[in-house]
C-alpha cells in the first residue's frame, strides 16, 4: 500500500538544476557589470557593453537560460537595484527614451541563442539569429525612442544605430568568439 501511496504522490522535479541556476545568475551579473562600461554619447543614447554581455550570454546559455539571465538583470533594474548603466535603475529607465533597448533584450538574447542551439541545423542559422537578434534591438529600441521624443524615424536612426554600427560588428564578433570557446569548455 505505500508503495502505491508513494508511487502517486511523486515529488515534482525542476526543470532548472543548481548548474544552471548558477549560470543563469553568473550572466545575470555578467550583464549588470559590463552594463556600468558606458560612453555617454551626444544625442543622448549611452554606448554600453550590455549588447556585448547579452551575446555573451546567448552563444554561451542557449536561447532559454540566457533569456531567464537578462530577464532577472532587466527586473533588478525596474526594482531599482543599480545594475543599469551608470549604476542606474528604476522602471523610469524602461519608459524613457533609452528603453526599448532594455525592454528588447530579452528578445534578442533568445534570438541569438536559438540560432546556437541550431548552427548545426543548417549552415548559417546562427549569423542570421545574430543579425536577427541585434535588428530586434535596433528596431524597438528606434520605435520607442521616436515616439517618446516625437522624432521623426531618421533622427531615431541617426542618433541610435548609425554611431554604433561599428562597435556592434566589433562587439558581436568578439562575443561569439569568446562564448563558443566558454561553451565548448564548459561543455553547454
Amino acid at each position: 500500500m505505500s508503495e502505491t501511496i508513494a508511487k502517486t504522490q511523486s515529488v515534482p522535479t525542476s526543470k532548472f538544476n543548481t548548474k544552471d541556476l548558477c549560470y543563469i545568475a553568473l550572466f545575470t551579473a555578467v550583464i549588470a557589470v559590463m552594463a556600468q562600461i558606458s560612453i555617454p554619447m551626444p544625442l543622448g543614447v549611452p554606448m554600453t557593453m550590455q549588447t556585448f554581455a547579452i551575446t555573451l550570454a546567448a552563444v554561451v546559455l542557449g536561447a532559454k537560460f540566457s533569456t531567464f539571465s537578462t530577464l532577472i538583470y532587466l527586473l533588478l533594474g525596474a526594482v531599482g537595484v543599480p545594475v543599469l548603466a551608470g549604476f542606474s535603475g528604476g522602471f523610469d529607465k524602461f519608459v524613457g527614451p533609452t528603453g526599448g533597448f532594455l525592454i528588447s533584450f530579452p528578445l534578442m538574447a533568445f534570438i541569438i541563442g536559438f540560432g546556437v542551439e541550431h548552427k548545426d541545423a543548417f549552415k548559417g542559422a546562427f549569423i542570421l539569429a545574430l543579425i536577427a537578434g541585434t535588428l530586434v534591438n535596433y528596431v524597438i529600441g528606434v520605435l520607442m525612442f521616436c515616439i517618446l521624443t516625437k522624432s521623426p524615424v531618421m533622427t531615431g536612426i541617426t542618433a541610435c544605430v548609425l554611431p554604433f554600427i561599428p562597435t556592434a560588428i566589433i562587439k558581436a564578433v568578439v562575443a561569439s568568439i569568446l562564448g563558443f570557446e566558454i561553451r565548448k569548455r564548459l561543455k553547454i
